[in-house]
């Protein structure tokens, strides 16, 4: 799978997330997928569904620091985040996953249609180091059934995201 040079939309006019309009403003090539049938799936059914590789395709979390503060971090469909990983490399204490009923309110985005990008506050952000492998890697778009294909630089050109050992293997 190869991002082609400029945007390209779903073929029926989609209504835009925040999420497309963040990765639009930079200018960076990115691609627009929208489906069916992916509410209650899980992120690995859904990339089956759609033939793409689990390991490409990343999930976004958002946790809470010991602090209070809030972070979110992203990690392949198919693995699991390891907090102490991860509460270490923000320099916290600790970090917990919010509850379900936070998220709306919080991000702005609902439980399977989360995106790093477009949040209604933006938070420190980090993805695994396993994002470098791949040429371009696929996310939320901000709404159950949309996703963004496009590369670690282009995400990381909309907003700043580490990248760290998160997922617990």
């Amino acid at each position: 799978m190869r991002v082609s040079e400029g945007c390209i939309v779903a073929k029926k006019q989609e209504k835009k997330t925040n999420a497309v309009r963040e990765i639009e403003r930079t200018g960076m090539p990115y691609e627009f997928h929208s489906f069916e049938g992916a509410e209650g799936k899980s992120g690995v059914e859904i990339a089956q569904m759609r033939g793409e590789d689990p390991d490409l395709v990343f999930k976004t979390l958002v946790t809470v620091g010991h602090s209070g503060e809030h972070y979110v971090f992203m990690v392949p469909v198919a693995e699991e985040l390891d907090l102490k990983k991860a509460a270490a490399f923000v320099g916290e204490k600790s970090v917990h996953m919010i509850k379900s009923k936070e998220l709306l309110p919080l991000t702005g985005y609902v439980h399977g249609g989360c995106s790093p990008l477009g949040m209604k506050k933006q938070f420190v952000t980090t993805i695994d180091e396993s994002a470098e492998l791949y040429d371009e890697i696929m996310f939320s778009a901000g709404r159950v059934g949309a996703q963004i294909q496009t590369t670690l630089e282009a995400l990381q050109a909309a907003i700043p995201v580490g990248v760290a050992d998160l997922t617990a293997r």
